[in-house]
């Protein structure tokens, strides 16, 4: 028979309706097809913005070899550790959202002089601009900031030489940089410490280009170090809870995921240290019975979180495929709600 569409031969995890729609188990298999070794052996570290605590305690408690450096005893309380910006990620340098802060931190990390700390001030107290969070009452004075910057520095860089995979989950596009220096911050001055007016900062919104040669000079700094790195990149699903681009938070959040992920892809297709994980589609999207949110409507549910890990033993460990539900609606109610959407778009665009 002649071969009359190049569809025709797609596999089943191809096409939406058997993919997404009947979820047929053998197309998981399909979701993530790793491009390197990833097993419960492999030294791990893990960044990144919010959501790679989720992956980091997965990981941790399902038994994988996830680094940790800058620990307080177990028998601190946990939930005192993690206020204090302990046991969320592989190392206490907090939340990292863009790619910029990833690059700037392991240039630090491995610079003969680094760069000196940005302090910010609140009510007496001293806090690091590039991790404020980690200190939520601060520090008594500067040079404790100082030093404590110093020994971060150094166990980043013990970190990353004992690193085979990182797992960085980008977060943001937008960010502001400090105007004295140009370095990205986390948050903006005045939402933790410091004040826009004494701190003045500008806003940044990262743009694809940017961000893609971020991460690749990231890796060429490992590279000059003669790090053997492979970076496997996760978007997270959270929504932005706020935007300053003058813009409804809404599409201003999906065109930042949009740019992130155009990004992951790119560098999962054309460079061999790079990979990239969906944990952002199985968050977001039915590709697995989702979208997984709790009742915010901003972070993930526990349910989704399960799946992401279900999926990613399926791909790593050969587990047996998650249990999804589908979603799926009757074909006429699709039918309804198809005219009910145009209806709205209509109605929307009048206005």
């Amino acid at each position: 028979m002649a071969r009359l569409s190049p569809y025709q031969d797609i596999p089943a995890h191809g096409f939406w309706r058997s993919a997404v729609v009947e979820q047929r188990p053998e197309t998981l298999d399909h979701l993530h097809k790793p491009k390197f070794d990833l097993s419960p052996d492999t030294a791990i570290m893990t960044a990144g913005s919010c959501f790679a605590q989720h992956i980091h305690r997965r990981l941790t408690k399902s038994g994988w070899n996830v680094l940790q450096v800058e620990r307080l005893p177990d028998q601190i309380p946990k939930s005192v550790r993690q206020q204090y910006g302990y046991d969320q990620f592989s190392a206490r340098y907090g939340n990292i959202y863009t790619a910029r802060q990833l690059r700037e931190l392991i240039a630090d990390a491995f610079a003969e002089t680094p760069s000196e700390p940005l302090i910010w001030e609140r009510e007496g107290r001293f806090f690091d601009a590039l991790r404020p969070a980690v200190e939520p009452d601060g520090l008594k004075f500067a040079s404790d900031v100082k030093r404590s910057r110093q020994d971060h520095l150094q166990s980043v860089r013990g970190l990353l030489n004992q690193t085979k995979v990182m797992v960085f989950t980008l977060g943001l596009t937008e960010a502001w940089l400090d105007n004295a220096t140009g370095r990205a911050l986390p948050t903006a001055p005045g939402t933790i410490a410091g004040t826009i007016e004494t701190n003045p900062a500008t806003f940044h919104n990262f743009s694809y280009p940017e961000i893609l040669e971020d991460l690749k000079q990231t890796q060429s700094i490992l590279k000059h170090q003669n790090l053997d790195i492979q970076i496997l990149l996760t978007v997270s699903p959270v929504p932005l809870v706020a935007t300053a681009s003058g813009h409804h938070v809404g599409p201003a959040s999906t065109y930042s995921k949009s740019v992130l992920r155009a990004v992951c892809g790119t560098l999962q297709d054309s460079d061999p240290d790079f990979d990239y994980f969906p944990s952002y589609e199985i968050i977001t999207t039915p590709v697995v019975g989702g979208p997984f949110f709790a009742r915010n409507l901003r972070d993930p549910s526990s349910e989704g979180v399960d799946t992401v890990f279900g999926v990613f033993s399926l791909a790593y460990e050969g587990a047996d495929p998650p249990l999804v539900q589908s979603k799926a609606v009757p074909e006429q109610q699709k039918s309804s709600e198809d005219v009910q959407c145009e209806e709205i778009l209509l109605e929307t665009f009048r206005k």
